[in-house]
């Protein structure tokens, strides 16, 4: 016997966050965002695990570690968040027990970038790909393929889509809390071209004004990034997706900066659907089936 519960409408912000969404988006998002931890702790911030021998003077905690009464990294401590992570990462990644698995992994990342940002160094990059790690477990269960709608794969999608424009918006109101005014008008990239510059920007060094002209470009474009949560159609988002990784591969040829955790959130703004013949036939979004 099948009981058939009908969605109550919605409007205005709560019909935005909680709009059914496919659930083969949470499937390909828990393979992406799991299997990039490994990366990520091997790799991109191995630098972590040598905060075990990080002498405890250095040591400045965040908030958070604060409220949470954190101990300051020892090996043991670091050692052990880094192999669970690693370990429960892998698990995760299958889909096995998404809620529980899933949880554990966020709450290991959290306290991973806990200790490694906790000696006078904050990286933005990781907002976004946080809130995804956290918000992915309540999808709940999905499978690859899978052609149901879901409102909690709404929510998981639509809120990490909010944060990924939050890392662009907030990015610009710390430029003018804490550079003022000085920051687009003065020789930001031209600092940061002699420290970190390729080749491929070098020759720019020699029109400040071009430099100058970029500084206020950034803020204007990062200010009116909530724009971007007016991208709902597929073809929109592909788009969207696309023009942003592309800022970013510039970003990383003109300077070697590359912000590989947010690219990874970015991902979950795209239609997966569109490109797997199994999860793109549509379902109805107001119903849900579920066993009585």
């Amino acid at each position: 016997m099948t009981q058939i519960v009908t969605t109550p409408p919605r409007r205005g912000v709560a019909r935005w966050l909680l709009e059914p969404l496919p659930v083969h988006r949470i499937a390909v998002m828990r393979v992406i965002a799991y299997l990039f931890v490994l990366v990520d702790v091997f790799l991109t911030t191995s630098w972590v695990a040598q905060k075990a021998y990080a002498p405890e003077s250095l040591y400045r905690p965040l908030h958070i570690a604060e409220l949470l009464h954190l101990p300051h990294p020892t090996f043991g401590y670091v050692t052990t968040v880094k192999w669970l992570l690693v370990a429960l990462a892998v698990v995760a990644a299958t889909g096995w027990r998404p809620r529980l698995t899933g949880s554990a992994v966020a709450v290991l990342y959290l306290l991973w970038m806990v200790v490694g940002m906790s000696y006078g160094k904050v990286d933005h990059d990781r907002f976004a790909y946080l809130v995804l790690l956290f918000l992915l477990p309540t999808a709940g269960a999905a499978r690859w393929g899978e052609r149901r709608w879901s409102e909690a794969a709404g929510f998981a999608l639509q809120m990490t889509f909010v944060a990924v424009m939050l890392t662009y918006f907030l990015a610009a109101v710390a430029k003018v809390r804490y550079g003022g005014w000085d920051w687009p008008t003065g020789a930001t990239l031209t600092r940061a071209f002699i420290r970190r510059g390729t080749p491929l920007v070098e020759w720019v060094l020699g029109y400040p004004w071009m430099l100058v002209g970029a500084q206020f470009a950034m803020i204007v474009l990062e200010a009116l990034s909530p724009l971007i949560l007016l991208c709902r159609s597929p073809r929109a988002r592909i788009l969207l997706v696309c023009g942003l990784l592309l800022f970013h591969v510039m970003v990383f040829a003109s300077v070697t900066i590359i912000f590989l955790p947010h690219c990874i959130a970015i991902l979950s703004i795209l239609p997966w659907e569109r490109f797997s013949r199994r999860a793109r036939d549509e379902q109805p979004r107001e119903a849900v089936a579920q066993p009585a």
